[in-house]
């Protein structure tokens, strides 16, 4: 049965003291409720708060509306200034939408001499130059890429291993450099690679460039070289060797890392985060699998389910609050991505969990082959044959692909506050 929306009198009866305003709930427990708001104001009530407020038997007199009040859940004749503040809030966490488009993926290559089972990419073997992104592609991205709107452009190359393609990352930071200069833009290139391959030389050259380094680590050596195997079975090592040389090149600020949990993780929280303290980095990002592409064709034998990567998760979060308390300063990226959402204003720029999504409006893949996808996961998609999310070729103009009613019903179909 499909859902409706409830009509405007549902939210203002003419008999009650205030009004409706959009808030969500949940029962924390026997006797406590989270009430939040999409403005960034919370409060934990009694339980049966929720149900109180909506069939209007909070009494105007009580420190609870008071509260409910203060916090824009409910409004009444004289809310009008908070009203106003709600309203800025509420801009504020949408600010993203004003920028349009600032993070820009280049696949510059398929090419990887990793295996990784959980690999949603359809990887080649190093010899397939093939499967390089053309400089004539290249250039034709970083065409578009100036034509989004945003002042600052994130430049992120993906592969395979993009440093397999070096001289096309150099091409393209060379050239987006010189457009940035010229219309006064902010660029803020970065490598997202399991740095195997590099070099110092390659290393110098994102120094001089401003270009920062993101890369894989799993945990400590027995369990990263056991999902990402690589011929020697040296993954961890040149992963580690790579970082090193990275932070003493390119400044320890600018190398972070990210890990993938894996079945083989899932007894393991306290080791993989021990390992990211053991190195030196300050956040760690608890990260899943995500079912799509080529990860899936493993996802039987590797792949787990929801309750199990919960509880290595809780694990997790509550091994990094003791750390903190204990003086040892780490933060758990995804948790502080939810209670910036929960108790600020303030939007995150995490593409997953934007509204409208983030795909196409806050992110966009040029293919290394030239197709146009608003995601990561639509690239995946479309390598298992369904092209159903992309949005066309960098040889269209920029207006038919993001004009296009393709992304249009994306942008519609992602809006959450427009879903019943």
């Amino acid at each position: 049965m499909a859902r409706a929306f409830h009509t405007k009198a549902d939210f203002t009866a003419s008999e009650s003291p205030y009004s409706l305003l959009p808030f969500r709930f949940i029962r924390l427990d026997e006797e406590r409720e989270l009430l939040t708001t999409d403005w960034g104001e919370w409060l934990i009530a009694p339980a049966g708060t929720a149900r109180a407020v909506v069939h209007r038997e909070i009494a105007p007199s009580s420190e609870l509306y008071r509260r409910l009040k203060a916090r824009q859940m409910i409004a009444d004749d004289y809310s009008s200034p908070l009203l106003d503040v709600a309203a800025a809030k509420l801009r504020t966490k949408k600010s993203f939408i004003e920028e349009f488009t600032n993070l820009h993926l280049f696949v510059v290559t398929l090419r990887c001499e990793h295996s990784c089972p959980y690999c949603q990419v359809s990887r080649q073997t190093t010899d397939r130059a093939a499967f390089d992104m053309p400089i004539a592609v290249a250039d034709r991205s970083v065409d578009l890429m100036f034509q989004s709107p945003a002042r600052n452009l994130t430049l992120e190359f993906q592969g395979g291993e993009p440093f397999l393609a070096f001289d096309t990352i150099r091409h393209v930071v060379q050239s987006a450099r010189r457009r940035a200069g010229a219309e006064g833009r902010g660029l803020f290139p970065v490598v997202a690679t399991n740095l195997a391959v590099v070099t110092n030389e390659m290393l110098e050259f994102c120094r001089d460039h401003g270009v920062r380094i993101s890369t894989s680590l799993d945990g400590p050596a027995w369990l990263h070289n056991r999902n990402r195997p690589r011929p020697g079975g040296d993954s961890y090592e040149r992963a580690v060797d790579g970082i090193e040389r990275a932070r003493s090149i390119l400044g320890r600020q600018n190398v972070s890392a990210l890990m993938t949990t894996t079945q083989a993780s899932l007894d393991h929280p306290r080791e993989i985060i021990d390992e990211y303290v053991r190195l030196g980095f300050g956040s760690i990002f608890l990260r899943s699998i995500s079912p799509y592409g080529f990860a899936t064709r493993s996802r039987r034998k590797r792949g787990y389910e929801l309750d199990r990567f919960l509880a290595f998760y809780k694990d997790g979060l509550d091994y990094v609050l003791e750390l903190n308390r204990r003086g040892t300063r780490m933060v758990e990226i995804f948790a502080r991505i939810l209670l910036t959402k929960i108790l600020t204003p303030f939007p995150t720029r995490y593409v997953d969990l934007e509204s409208p999504s983030g795909a196409g409006i806050s992110a966009v893949v040029y293919n290394y082959d030239g197709s146009v996808d608003p995601s990561d996961e639509s690239r995946m998609l479309r390598e298992m044959g369904d092209d159903s999310l992309r949005m066309g070729t960098v040889w269209d103009s920029y207006e038919d692909i993001f004009g296009s009613e393709k992304f249009l019903e994306l942008v519609a179909d992602g809006t959450a506050e427009a879903l019943p």
